[in-house]
């Protein structure tokens, strides 16, 4: 009797034991078919980044929108995070590998770490190169002024031609004209400022069509509005269209960055009205042509300039009430904080845009100012140093303005301070030497650099 109930149990059991089986064989089945269940497993092996935008690119420092099924491709080289692809697509599901908890910790430590190694491309050292400079400043007639073009002037020494920029840790590509127009292939850059950003304009179109005359480059200024008006010396910019690869480069003079409007417009001697807080109306109207935008702007702000071309501070559609605001320090920064903000604000509305605020250009006057008998006479290069070492910039207006938003730095003060023998001097073609010019450029020269840092963060 013991042995038959012992067998009967047995068999229960395995009975049991099957049944079991069979319905976990079933519970599985259905929770890999159920997509509630993939929705769950997909999340828990996808790397999931802390926010949905968080990604810095390091050559620009940009925020770049991702979306979470958005695939990042990180190459690791001298700290530098860089994207792999201008256009993020989509990730296939069966592209995303499982990680561990363990190495998602890892990488999360890594990116945390790198991320926060942004290269700094003002910080490094003046070195010779014996390949400067990229154009010939004889040859570049036809897009740069004959007043920057030194070597057409009485000047007899151009040792600040052969010296290139190298950032301490950073890579700084060799900058090849045909490479660049491939890379700006489809998109527009322009330049908005005072006359150092025209500076920046011109070695631009100098250093993509290699300072040759180029006559399949087109000039395009109408599409703009850029035309030399009746009785106008020169027209308030240029644009030039570039048809092999379908690029234009710009330049449109604003000297302020703040919206100016005649108040009355049948008066040649009217008084203007300098909205601080409005951007000018050439950027209101096309900045959704812009891929690339550089502004400029800081020597135009003083009380001579100002009462010269009769503008008066307004603000909130209304003249400038405010004393405090009306120091002339005080109406630049508040106007760079408002142009920064505004773009900031309409960013999202173009995300093909890249804009880069470049910070104040130094002049180098001794023993006076440009009215006062200062003078520029040195032509030894670095004679004051050829390193920067700090980390911020020399211009903590920009520097301030820009920290937070989308808007980035091009910072190219501190390494132009140690170039005070690569400006226009006493040297003209005319000939004539009463009169030193020490904020503008040689050209080729240093803002020639200035671009080469524009493309690497670009």
């Amino acid at each position: 009797m013991k042995a038959g109930n012992n067998h009967r149990l047995k068999g229960r059991s395995l009975s049991l034991t099957l049944v079991v089986l069979v319905i976990t064989t079933i519970a599985l089945w259905a929770w890999e078919k159920n997509p509630f269940a993939n929705t769950l497993l997909l999340a828990q092996e996808w790397y999931i980044a802390p926010s949905s935008e968080f990604h810095v690119d390091a050559r620009n420092d940009s925020v770049v929108s991702m979306k979470p099924t958005e695939k990042i491709v990180v190459n690791i080289s001298d700290s530098i995070i860089t994207k792999a692809e201008e256009n993020f697509g989509t990730a296939p599901v069966d592209s995303i590998s499982t990680l561990s908890p363990e190495t998602i910790d890892r990488n999360e430590d890594m990116t945390s770490s790198l991320e926060t190694k942004v290269c700094n491309y003002a910080k490094g050292r003046w070195v010779a190169d014996s390949r400067r400079p990229l154009y010939s400043g004889l040859g570049c007639k036809k897009w740069l002024s004959a007043m920057w073009a030194c070597r057409l002037t009485q000047r007899k020494d151009f040792s600040y031609e052969g010296y290139r920029w190298q950032p301490e840790s950073c890579e700084m590509p060799e900058f090849e004209r045909s490479a660049f127009l491939r890379r700006m292939q489809d998109k527009t850059i322009a330049f908005i400022g005072d006359s150092l950003g025209r500076q920046q304009f011109q070695s631009l179109m100098c250093m993509a069509t290699g300072g040759e005359e180029s006559p399949e480059v087109q000039n395009v200024g109408k599409k703009y509005g850029l035309v030399k008006a009746r009785g106008a010396i020169r027209p308030d910019g240029w644009a030039y269209w570039f048809p092999k690869t379908n690029t234009t480069i710009l330049y449109y003079w604003s000297a302020s960055l703040s919206d100016l409007v005649p108040l009355n417009t049948s008066d040649r001697n009217t008084n203007v009205a300098m909205h601080l807080d409005r951007p000018p109306a050439f950027m209101r109207r096309f900045i959704h042509c812009f891929d690339v935008l550089i502004l400029n702007t800081g020597h135009h702000w003083n009380r001579g300039k100002l009462n010269a071309n009769r503008w008066v501070m307004y603000v909130d559609g209304k003249p400038n009430e405010d004393k405090k605001r009306d120091q002339i320090g005080n109406a630049k920064n508040f106007t760079v904080h408002s142009i920064v903000r505004w773009l900031d604000s309409h960013l999202p509305s173009y995300p093909h845009l890249k804009v880069f605020f470049r910070t104040i250009s130094p002049r180098h006057f001794f023993n006076g100012d440009w009215n006062t008998g200062g003078t520029c006479d040195n032509t030894t290069p670095l004679s004051g140093g050829s390193e920067v070492m700090q980390d911020g910039s020399s211009d903590p207006v920009i520097e301030g303005a820009v920290k937070g938003t989308k808007v980035k730095i091009l910072d190219i003060t501190s390494i132009s301070k140690l170039r005070d023998e690569g400006h226009i001097s006493r040297y003209s073609i005319r000939g004539t030497t009463d009169v030193n010019d020490c904020l503008h450029w040689c050209l080729p020269g240093i803002p020639d650099t200035w671009n080469e840092l524009l493309v690497a963060q670009i």
